[in-house]
């Protein structure tokens, strides 16, 4: 009764069936290293995809038939219909499926030539239909205690994931613990196991974007041995499983998967100014003409200020779209004033509107907003207030903001966009959209909305200013975010301990696609940093492709680079380096456009041969060949530092002595910067110190 047989097989797709015909699955096999595997009630999930768009796919508002097979090359395979099971061979990928139950084991080529198994389902009940027709979806596979866990993007605490229990959810997790609040503002379920026995690697991305969870160890049960599991609301369960052999070759293909990443403006890499202080006060449009001052008067270069929402309040609260003309009496000439300055402008934007908002009912007429099941717009917590979120599945919704953004921003100098507050948390399991015209279940689109509204805020920026790569950043997001948005790691707390784990959640998002990134330098929220942190995390910040000091401070004092005197003159070093490395982190912006590979790395990443670059570390790269050691225990004067094993050796950024690889050595700490390695005979592209000539600087 719950054996599956073969119904279908044809143009790199096998579809099964059980006897009872409650349950099809299929299988595509879709490039050497990549299949998909759906399970559902249906014989074809209806839902498109938004996140699996590979290369250079164009993504449309509609998103794309989920059978769509254009954009894969669908290799040649070997199919073998056996008795009891039914073998899928590729010249990478073995995968044997176990007719009765469903059970799935997957195998990859070794170098000698042989497969080797390296993924499989839990032998008890892996899938829901094995269990249960009330039990939510879900997938178990089996775990090995010495397997290691690496992505699902923006998580908390150490790199390997091995024990922990995430949620994947979009939430505003203001002043999070680095180290163990779950979950945070993106949703991107996604993750590498490492098999450090027999140095083999393989991805499985769930294209799914309702609330869901992964265990990875945390739960026992003695029923059925060591498991882990990914569990949904969804009704449909669609997985691709990605090999590799290595961690490298894992995350780059999925992050082709999920889409090109895209370019940005050389500026958007250098220091942006950022506070919400500023425009909160009325005197706001004269803070931030002393702040550019003040930079110039410091020697800063500075080339964007991140507008925060500030400009649109009425009273306390905040009105996306609207000018406060108290605070700024001429928007258009305060733009232009900036860019005249050669500093870029990059406002805060919100996709809710208020209560009285201002442009309610322009909004209301047209029905753009998420509805209630009545098919009344939904009002919900925003904010220290209620108000209703736009709805990015409605085509009059994408016309209306885009025509705010132009008028309302543009046409007045403001020419990027700063995407926030958009994970869209909306807690009615019956809110529904427009789903371009078929309805649908909010829950079904909730990751992706925070999606459609960048690929809006990024479409009128490219009409208007006939521009291919604009600047537009996003708090939250979803698989694919990178091809669109450069982001942050949201409302970080100040402390030691944020430093730390920021840059352990840093090494999450880069395996997993999202490799234009940053953290707000100093912390946003919580006492204001003291100079000791303050400089240590400026010279940490200093390597991100997303430089910006940014606060919320709780005593109202603002995060500024001159707020500490006695450490003015390293942080003003630091910040110096920062430009001086532009035009490397430019370099490798567009490596992960045209190789897909990231811009932070792991020192396993590079070294994976190397098995101390698996431990626990504070260390990471920047590219394939900068070693930064950031400082992040309060008074240390000397530093332990791990030196990958390669056959180069090493060479002491600073003082430029050499060091063989594989070693750990001691080295002193200064305050007027941190330890930096580079990996010897390469070169590193850097401006001169007046900033004006690249040179190419010899190791």
């Amino acid at each position: 009764m719950n054996e599956f047989q073969v119904i279908s097989h044809k143009s790199n797709q096998v579809t099964l069936t059980n006897q009872s015909h409650s349950m099809y699955g299929h299988i595509r096999i879709l490039e050497p290293s990549i299949m998909n595997v759906k399970l559902s009630e249906k014989e074809e999930i209806e839902l498109p995809t938004w996140t699996v768009t590979p290369g250079d796919t164009d993504l449309p508002y509609q998103g794309l038939s989920r059978q769509f097979m254009k954009p894969f090359s669908c290799p040649n395979y070997d199919f073998i219909n056996n008795e009891n099971t039914i073998e899928i061979t590729t010249s990478k990928l073995k995968l044997i499926i176990e007719k009765k139950g469903f059970y799935l084991t997957w195998y990859q080529l070794k170098a000698n030539g042989e497969f080797e198994e390296v993924l499989t389902d839990r032998q008890t009940q892996s899938y829901k239909h094995q269990i249960s027709s009330n039990h939510p979806t879900c997938h178990y596979l089996q775990r090995d205690e010495a397997e290691m866990y690496f992505g699902l993007g923006e998580k908390t605490g150490k790199v390997n994931k091995h024990g922990r229990r995430f949620r994947m959810m979009n939430i505003d997790a203001m002043g999070y613990n680095a180290e163990t609040t779950d979950p945070l503002y993106k949703h991107i379920p996604f993750y590498i196991t490492y098999k450090p026995d027999i140095e083999q690697s393989i991805g499985i991305f769930y294209d799914d974007y309702q609330d869901s969870a992964f265990d990875f160890g945390q739960e026992l049960d003695n029923y059925h041995g060591a498991y882990r599991y990914y569990e949904t609301k969804s009704d449909f369960l669609d997985y691709y499983v990605i090999g590799g052999p290595k961690i490298k070759d894992v995350t780059k293909q999925f992050s082709w998967l999920t889409g090109r990443p895209t370019k940005m403006p050389q500026w958007g890499i250098s220091y942006s100014g950022s506070t919400m202080q500023y425009t909160d006060l009325p005197n706001s449009q004269k803070l931030l003409e002393d702040f550019l001052n003040q930079c110039n008067q410091h020697d800063i270069a500075v080339r964007s200020f991140h507008l925060s929402s500030g400009y649109t309040s009425i009273k306390d609260k905040r009105y996306v779209f609207n000018w406060n003309y108290d605070k700024f009496p001429n928007p258009k000439e305060f733009g232009k004033s900036f860019v005249d300055q050669g500093v870029q402008i990059v406002a805060n934007i919100k996709p809710s509107l208020m209560v009285n908002h201002p442009l309610l009912e322009e909004v209301m007429e047209f029905n753009g907003f998420i509805n209630d099941e009545a098919g009344e717009p939904l009002l919900v917590q925003f904010w220290d207030d209620q108000g209703y979120y736009l709805d990015f599945t409605n085509p009059q919704t994408i016309t209306w903001w885009k025509e705010q953004i132009k008028t309302k921003l543009l046409e007045n100098h403001i020419n990027c966009t700063w995407n926030d507050n958009n994970e869209f948390e909306i807690w009615d399991s019956n809110a529904q959209v427009h789903g371009f015209g078929n309805g649908g279940n909010f829950n079904d689109y909730k990751s992706i909305m925070p999606l459609l509204m960048m690929k809006a805020s990024r479409e009128i920026q490219m009409d208007y200013h006939q521009e291919r790569f604009p600047y537009v950043i996003s708090r939250s997001g979803c698989a694919g975010m990178s091809k669109y948005v450069q982001t942050w790691t949201g409302d970080n707390r100040t402390s030691w301990h944020t430093l730390k784990f920021n840059n352990q959640m840093a090494i999450g998002l880069s395996l997993s696609g999202v490799y234009n990134f940053g953290h707000d330098i100093g912390g946003f929220s919580g006492d204001k940093p003291d100079p000791e942190l303050f400089l240590r995390w400026v010279q940490c910040g200093a390597f991100y492709p997303r430089f910006s000091i940014h606060s919320w401070n709780e005593d109202g004092s603002v995060n500024e680079a001159w707020m500490h005197p006695e450490v003015l003159e390293e942080v003003k070093g630091a910040m110096h380096l920062h430009e001086r490395f532009v035009p490397y982190i430019q370099y490798l912006v567009g490596q992960a456009h045209e190789a897909y590979e990231p811009i932070i790395r792991p020192t396993f990443y590079e070294f994976e041969h190397d098995e101390h670059t698996f431990r626990d570390g504070d260390d990471f790269l920047l590219g394939d060949r900068l070693l930064v050691c950031p400082i992040i225990e309060q008074g240390q004067t000397k530093r332990e530092v791990y030196l990958p094993n390669n056959e180069e050796g090493w060479i002491n950024f600073h003082n430029r002595k050499e060091y063989e690889g594989g070693r750990t050595i001691t080295v002193d700490v200064a305050l007027d910067h941190i330890p930096l390695f580079v990996k010897k005979g390469t070169s590193i592209p850097m401006y001169d110190d007046d900033l004006k000539v690249v040179e190419d600087k010899r190791f």
